[in-house]
């Protein structure tokens, strides 16, 4: 009796390697059975993977609305800031020499970009380029309208800073040097201010999207990762029975958990390809009209209109197979061992 139990734990034994050396001979097979079965399980819940699918392309869609919100609000922002000039309204017939030391004066400061002067002559020609469609007007700019709108009309002196947002400097010259304070024009005051609303109104506007962007996806993968949670829960249920008989045989870990993961992971690839094409379809029809009114949308067109869309389909459908792997990682550790 003794000699018969030996014999069959030798066997037993014997059985066992050959089989680890089955298997480590055909990995590639066990990983093509693996992959096998996750796609039968993916189709076997085929209402609860299309869920999970929908709900994940719903989640990368708001994450590259976020983006894409976020960085066109800022650089239309910063485009504005770049348009915005100071005007600085000189007296009437203001000489070129002294506009020319004011020129001086004011480009000292590290903070100026560029300076524009032009003397009341050359401000009434601007006027006159304006009004060239306007036949009123022209017929009555004769030689003795034009002397007494010069000797009428400011001088100006058009300034362009660095930072928009910082023109403390610039202010203190204007305001107290005693060259600037002696020729300012008493009617109109310097514009300082113009576009800063609207400027503060953008970048407000992207700092919301940046903001409500983020909640609203942290909210729709907090509710992928549920419903994923569930397809693996019912799909671990659906299979108590052959997962234990796997256990049985002596089916190691990676093979019993493997399809469940392959399955999580395929809803990814396609809730990436999905939000992927979306988005890009999405934002092509919208791009025309955004630009329209005079959003900038040129750093994105750039990016979705080049070679780089190959990286955001993979980047899309990486962050696919991201969220699928991890949270099907998450409901197998928590389900399958109880098994």
């Amino acid at each position: 009796m003794g000699e018969k139990n030996t014999d069959l734990k030798s066997a037993s034994k014997r059985g066992l390697k050959a089989m680890n050396k089955a298997k480590a001979h055909h990995p590639v097979r066990k990983e093509g059975r693996i992959m096998k079965y996750g796609a039968k399980g993916f189709f076997r819940n085929i209402w609860l993977s299309a869920a999970s699918t929908i709900v994940m392309s719903v989640t990368m869609i708001i994450l590259f609305v976020t983006v894409v919100a976020s960085v066109i609000l800022t650089n239309t922002a910063e485009m504005m800031k770049d348009k915005i000039d100071i005007t600085i309204f000189l007296k009437p017939n203001t000489s070129d020499e002294v506009l020319q030391e004011l020129n001086t004066v004011i480009s000292a400061d590290k903070n100026i970009k560029s300076v524009v002067v032009s003397n009341s002559e050359q401000e009434f020609e601007k006027f006159k380029a304006e009004k060239a469609n306007d036949e009123d007007i022209t017929n009555i700019l004769d030689e003795e309208m034009k002397k007494v709108m010069v000797s009428r009309m400011q001088a100006t002196m058009r300034i362009k800073v660095w930072n928009i947002d910082d023109i403390t400097s610039v202010k203190a010259i204007v305001e107290e040097d005693p060259l600037f304070v002696n020729n300012l024009d008493d009617e109109f005051a310097p514009t300082y201010d113009v576009n800063q609303k609207e400027i503060a109104t953008i970048t407000s506007w992207a700092r919301i999207a940046r903001t409500g962007g983020i909640i609203l996806a942290v909210v729709f993968l907090v509710i992928s990762i549920l419903i994923i949670f569930s397809t693996i829960r019912m799909a671990i249920f659906s299979r108590r029975e052959e997962i234990y008989m796997m256990k049985l045989v002596g089916a190691d870990k990676r093979f019993i958990r493997g399809p469940f993961l392959v399955e999580a992971e395929i809803c990814g690839v396609i809730a990436g390809v999905i939000a992927a094409t979306a988005s890009y379809f999405g934002f092509m029809f919208l791009s025309p009209k955004l630009a329209g009114y005079g959003i900038d949308v040129s750093s994105i067109n750039s990016i979705l209109q080049s070679n780089q869309l190959i990286l955001v389909f993979l980047v899309f459908i990486a962050s696919g197979f991201i969220i699928g792997r991890v949270a099907s990682m998450l409901a197998v550790s928590k389900y399958l061992h109880k098994m």
